[in-house]
């Protein structure tokens, strides 16, 4: 019960953190039409809060060493709580997003800090279990944003999707500051910190982010800004990544990458962020732009996904006992990998019925892609070097999800653009069909010019549609690299546990 009780609340502290990631996903255009936000704009209320996320995770093992596991995760807690106080009350939509960075700032270190206390808390055949819970809240905190979130904004307004943090928010805090005495802080290394290598760190994930959510809307390196950003990220990372290997006391331990599991685990939490965050970003688009759906009927939508997830828990961990986890990883990665390419036969007609198997496709095999990964690849490090190695660890997740939602909206706008062109030219009015269409339509509306306007819309909700099947289509090519690298994993031994520092 000692170790249970503290590693349940870090637990309900990471499942907040990640949920809030997708918790607006069903409620973007409330949201947007709340702020009066252009749809170009609503993408940042995610990617706000993925980016400032990814530049803090990596932080996460070199701050816990410096306030400790405990203070570390009370004070993001607590700062969680705030700026989600802070998210309810935006007035406009560039204030919103200054609050989600704000609180994917001061909450990312929620997330790894679970990762390497499992490792402390565990050990033998219980770590399996801890992993498959981590697996769990990862795969299915996400799913449920947009379910939870469709149900506040429907029932309440989207002001909610942020307040009902605080209760939550402020007994993981409190909880966290009694229960949680794994090490002991120690300030001195504020006075050897990297502090120019965290700089370089934040401006380079910061301009990459940039670079990959405006690039599509500026039409790339025709715009002196985003070719500026491309540079500077390009310049940064690569500064960043040398000082790292150079310095004695990095904060990103790139020396880790030199452990193959490790860095197949990197590359593989990476490819599963895309899928994740990039499919629960397209699926709430594509049902409330194209379908039209309210809040709550796109969250019911995507339910399935989370039930599936919660679904495949006991039968990873029942199997575990048996298998060995590369395989069992490998087959999750094939099943996700068929599910996003059920997903690319999607036509502007889907409703639930159609999306359900894709979505158990999609949700079930979640625990599969990412407990393993945890298991091999942090697993296969010394203790010492774990509490670095997870913040990169857990980096490479959010950044493949930030990277998939960036890269999906450039998709979805090149592409609409593309079908829109090519369905345009065969609409040509000396068609049979094209031209009894439009007597029906304008014999139905009274005028040519509002059975033209209908014609339009008509044709880009088509387009559109295809342009989600090519995204769905670049995921699904995503997992089927990652297949490929899945058997060159090795199996691991359980490793001791960390030791406390004093």
């Amino acid at each position: 019960m000692r170790s249970i009780l503290p590693f349940a609340v870090m637990c309900v502290g990471m499942f907040a953190a990640l949920l809030d990631i997708q918790v607006v996903a069903s409620s973007l255009q409330d949201i947007g039409g709340g702020l009066s936000a252009a749809q170009d704009e609503i993408g940042w209320v995610q990617t706000a809060y993925l980016i400032a996320e990814i530049i803090v995770i990596p932080l996460s093992g070199w701050l816990t060493r410096v306030f400790s596991t405990r203070w570390l995760f009370t004070i993001s807690a607590a700062g969680f709580t705030l700026s989600s106080m802070l998210c309810g009350l935006a007035w406009n939509i560039d204030s919103m997003i200054v609050f989600r960075a704000l609180q994917g700032l001061l909450g990312a270190s929620m997330i790894p800090t679970v990762f390497t206390s499992s490792f402390h808390y565990f050990q033998g055949q219980k770590r399996v279990y801890a992993a498959a819970v981590i697996g769990t809240i990862a795969s299915m905190a996400p799913s449920l944003g947009p379910v939870i979130g469709g149900y506040i904004t429907d029932a309440l307004n989207w002001h909610w999707l942020f307040y009902i943090n605080l209760i939550p928010g402020l007994l993981v805090t409190v909880f966290a500051a009694l229960l949680i005495d794994i090490d002991k802080p120690n300030l001195s290394l504020l006075r050897k910190a990297d502090y120019p290598g965290i700089a370089l760190m934040a401006v380079g994930l910061g301009t990459l982010e940039y670079f990959l959510e405006e690039g599509s809307r500026w039409n790339w390196f025709d715009d002196s800004t985003i070719k500026y950003c491309a540079w500077i990220a390009f310049a940064s990372l690569s500064l960043f990544i040398l000082r790292s290997l150079a310095v004695k006391n990095p904060v990103v331990d790139f020396r880790a990458l030199l452990n193959l599991n490790f860095t197949i685990g990197c590359i593989l939490s990476f490819v599963v962020g895309i899928g994740m965050f990039a499919t629960i970003y397209l699926t709430p688009l594509f049902l409330g732009y194209v379908r039209g759906f309210s809040a709550w009927q796109t969250g019911m939508t995507i339910f399935p996904t989370g039930l599936a997830s919660i679904a495949g828990v006991p039968v990873y961990i029942m199997l575990a006992k048996r298998f060995d986890l590369r395989w069992l990883m490998m087959a999750g990665l094939v099943c996700f990998g068929l599910g996003m390419w059920s997903f690319s036969y999607i036509t502007s007609e889907w409703g639930w019925q159609q999306l359900l198997v894709p979505q158990i496709l999609r949700g079930f095999p979640q625990v599969f892609c990412v407990a393993p990964s945890v298991t091999l690849g942090l697993g296969s490090l010394p203790p010492a070097r774990l509490k670095y190695a997870s913040g990169l660890f857990n980096m490479m997740r959010n950044l493949g999800g930030a990277v998939g939602i960036a890269l999906c909206g450039a998709v979805l706008n090149d592409r609409t653009n593309f079908h829109f062109m090519v369905l345009a030219s065969n609409l040509n009015a000396t068609r049979p069909q094209v031209s009894g269409m439009l007597q029906t339509l304008s014999a139905q509306f009274g005028t040519t010019q509002r059975a033209l306007k209908e014609i339009w819309h008509m044709t880009y909700a088509q387009a559109q549609t295809m342009a989600y099947a090519d995204a769905f289509c670049a995921i699904a090519l995503a997992f089927a690299v990652a297949v490929c690298l899945a058997p060159l994993l090795r199996q691991v031994t359980q490793p001791t546990a960390p030791q406390a520092e004093h």
